[in-house]
């Protein structure tokens, strides 16, 4: 793992990789793959160099968006900060939602409050 990867994600590159070992998995290439996956969610959630940088200069994906550190939320805290949202709000995060984390349910979810 990278300098600056928390424990948290320490530990989930160690568990995939042995994971990987233990499945036969991506043989030869367990702790490269696993580093990829934990390094991608790092970089999705805002926790690279990289990505500090891009929200500290406000160019984060995320800005702009009705509801604070959308990233790091999970669907149901999503879904609970809906209400008082107006639609063209709710499209904004569905948009978003779509060009990003492509979460399923969460789609489905904002497209049914979009109708109603």
């Amino acid at each position: 793992m990278p300098a600056g990867a928390t424990p948290k994600r320490e530990g989930e590159f160690k568990e995939l990789e042995q994971r990987f070992k233990k499945e036969g998995r991506y043989r030869g290439r367990e702790e490269e793959v696993a580093a990829r996956i934990v390094n991608k969610q790092r970089s999705q959630y805002g926790e690279t160099r990289a990505e500090r940088e891009k929200d500290k200069q406000g160019k984060s994906p995320d800005r702009g968006l009705p509801l604070e550190d959308y990233q790091t939320l999970t669907i149901s805290q999503i879904e609970a900060r809906l209400d008082g949202l107006s639609n063209a709000e709710i499209r904004k995060i569905r948009t978003y939602e779509a060009r990003h984390k492509n979460r399923k349910t969460l789609l489905h979810k904002l497209d049914r409050r979009l109708v109603h």
